[in-house]
């Protein structure tokens, strides 16, 4: 089985494409969707992205534009916990816009699909109706854990541990689970959250459906990239009241001290794999639809010959900004306190090509989507001076990104 990849000429949106057929990425620049499944590779864990990586670069074939996205491409959304095996999703046809308006076709089978074949199969899977079916009419929302018991015995137990000097932090999600009257299509989802979420990074792999503020590592050639978040401060209505919000966001010493968490150990789990990484010398506020986040850029070039984005994934997640500091404390605090799986929330989702190349998401913002029933996640980062009803507050704010997409009425 060999990638073919050949120019587009045909303005084909791979947004559009991604939300029907199932296996999405996308971001402002680049964006991919899959048709079909040529095969699912098991990905062991978290070591195992060079063996997966040798699968996928014998896949290579002839390629007219040898660019990050080009040749064999695997989705992959892997569970949060990083022991728990996942596998890459390789797609029989890859439909992708890059940077400068280009645009590329890939078939990824024994050689008997035509191009002309496969953007017949890429015009069907455009052609169905969004929604497919009735939209569901009625919802109930569930959660496990009463609101005020996640407030008092989850984060307010967390923060006496931190007070008490076992560890520096711990981000502790609560669940809720929607049932519905008809099954939820995962495409007008996908359309919602990019109608209000345009700056986020988009995807759907095998109906865990999400738009992620934050980018867990990017590789592109020998140039590494995050944007990791850590510090959350509610929207406003009013332009004012909503400055207020994000001014005092940018000067909370709690939030700032969270955030530096992140970035320093982000920093010092990078320099190995790298000749040279920085970050931004100051945060700054990362602004969505329901939320403001403090955000920080960091980039580096890496050592030859470059990991590939499976190995930085493997070394990275999870990082402090979805499990905590130190992380084996906060990992066991997570199990113990949080009473349920949290799946594929907050571990990575994305993508990577046979030469290495690939991005991952932070899978926050996000549903596992299967039918009537969806599951969702909000978490946040406790310290020494969170305050668990600001900490309750927090999660509702984050869970309107995914309930607004799932609900209307």
């Amino acid at each position: 089985m060999k990638a073919r990849t050949v120019r587009l000429d045909a303005d084909i949106d791979p947004i559009a494409l991604g939300a029907r057929s199932g296996l999405l990425w996308a971001r402002e620049d680049i964006a991919l969707a899959g048709v079909g499944e040529a095969l699912r590779l098991p990905v062991r864990r978290p070591d195992g992205g060079t063996e997966v990586q040798a699968d996928l670069a014998e896949m290579a074939g002839p390629n007219e534009l040898e660019l990050p996205g080009t040749g064999p491409v695997g989705f992959g959304a892997f569970p949060f916990d990083r022991d728990v095996p996942g596998e890459l999703i390789v797609p029989e046809i890859v439909v992708a816009r890059g940077q400068q308006g280009r645009r590329w076709l890939t078939v990824i089978d024994d050689g008997s699909m035509s191009d002309t074949a496969a953007l017949a199969r890429v015009e069907e899977v455009l052609e169905r109706r969004v929604p497919a079916g009735p939209e569901p009419a009625s919802f109930r929302l569930t959660s496990e854990l009463a609101p005020e018991v996640w407030r008092d015995e989850v984060v307010g137990f967390a923060r006496d541990r931190i007070r008490a000097g076992d560890l520096s932090k711990a981000v502790l999600a609560r669940e809720l689970v929607l049932r519905t009257d008809h099954p939820i299509d995962t495409a007008l989802v996908v359309e919602r959250l990019q109608q209000a979420y345009r700056s986020a990074i988009l995807f759907n792999i095998d109906g865990f459906v999400g738009a992620s503020p934050e980018l867990l590592v990017g590789r592109y050639d020998d140039v590494v990239r995050a944007h990791p978040l850590a510090g959350t401060a509610p929207r406003a209505s009013d332009p004012a009241a909503d400055a207020a919000l994000s001014a005092g966001l940018l000067a909370s010493s709690k939030d700032r001290g969270e955030h530096l968490i992140t970035i320093n150990w982000l920093l010092d789990t990078l320099l190995p794999f790298c000749s040279y990484v920085d970050a931004e010398p100051e945060p700054s506020i990362v602004t969505l639809s329901n939320v403001h986040h403090l955000g920080t850029l960091v980039e580096g070039r890496l050592s030859s010959p470059p990991a590939s984005v499976l190995e930085l994934v493997g070394a990275l997640h999870p990082t402090p900004a979805v499990a905590g500091d130190p992380q084996d404390v906060s990992l066991d605090l997570i199990a113990g306190l949080e009473r349920a799986d949290r799946g594929l929330y907050a571990g990575p989702a994305g993508w990577v090509d046979g030469a290495g190349n690939g991005a991952f998401a932070v899978a926050i913002r996000s549903a596992q989507i299967n039918g009537t029933v969806a599951r969702l996640f909000a978490g946040v980062g406790v310290v020494h001076d969170s305050d668990p009803a600001a900490e309750l507050a927090e999660t509702r704010s984050k869970f309107q990104a995914m309930l607004h997409a799932l609900i209307r009425p």
